[in-house]
């Protein structure tokens, strides 16, 4: 049995520098296809829109303690906006966006779906 383990050790070693690189270059093409996102996730209406980001824009309440009432803020979010879905985003629509890494100085997330034209997100 001893002698089994041994080679069964050095053929995980002599595989795995093979395997390694493979992995890597898997992991690299999917990297520049797929950004994977974390944390929270928020709906708005498109505001405006550039080649590879969008600008997104919702309303959320807020509570003034001192006033002991609501008020309304916008939020902007800048998005990354996948090369699949550019040809069927446009201004107005209704989207989905995640939080991902930084991937530039202002966009943190990534258009995740379209969820209403803009038509009937605007009734």
């Amino acid at each position: 049995m001893e002698k089994k383990q041994r080679t069964k050790a050095e053929a995980k070693k002599n595989e795995s520098p093979k395997k390694i690189q493979e992995n890597k270059t898997l992991a690299n093409a999917e990297n520049e296809t797929k950004i994977g996102t974390r944390g929270r996730t928020f709906e708005g209406i498109i505001t405006k829109k550039f080649p590879k980001r969008i600008v997104m824009e919702f309303e959320r309440m807020i509570y003034v303690r001192k006033y002991e009432r609501y008020a309304k803020l916008k939020t902007k979010i800048h998005a990354r906006l996948p090369d699949f879905m550019e040809k069927e985003i446009n201004i107005g629509d209704l989207v989905k966006v995640h939080e991902c890494r930084p991937l530039s100085k202002i966009i943190h997330f990534v258009v995740v779906q379209k969820l209403k034209d803009a038509a009937e997100a605007g009734k």
